[in-house]
């Protein structure tokens, strides 16, 4: 199993664009053995300290694999609305890992 956690950050004004891209592909992640385990947008206030800019969305998602999640990345669905994806989001962090 492994562990990707994604900070996102988007381009002032494209929220709808992002939550566009969102609804068409957060439910193909399933179909890759995955699971979106949270995803949350954090307000100011919760952060107990921060040292850069805030992400304005936080997701954690587990695939069963690295295949899998690959596999995700390369879904033919997926990439015939990737240009949602690069209109809304100016940049992000993926962070990859597994449970200790």
């Amino acid at each position: 199993m492994i562990f990707i956690t994604q900070l996102i950050y988007i381009n002032e004004g494209s929220e709808a664009v992002f939550h566009d891209f969102e609804r068409l592909a957060i439910p193909l992640i399933k179909k890759y053995n995955g699971l979106l385990l949270l995803r949350l947008r954090p307000q100011n206030e919760a952060f107990v300290e921060i040292n850069t800019e805030p992400p304005y969305e936080i997701h954690l998602v587990s695939f069963e694999t690295e295949d899998d999640f690959r596999s995700f990345l390369e879904d033919e669905e997926r990439k015939e609305f990737l240009y949602l994806k690069e209109q809304s989001i100016r940049s992000a962090v993926l962070i990859q890992g597994k449970q200790l």
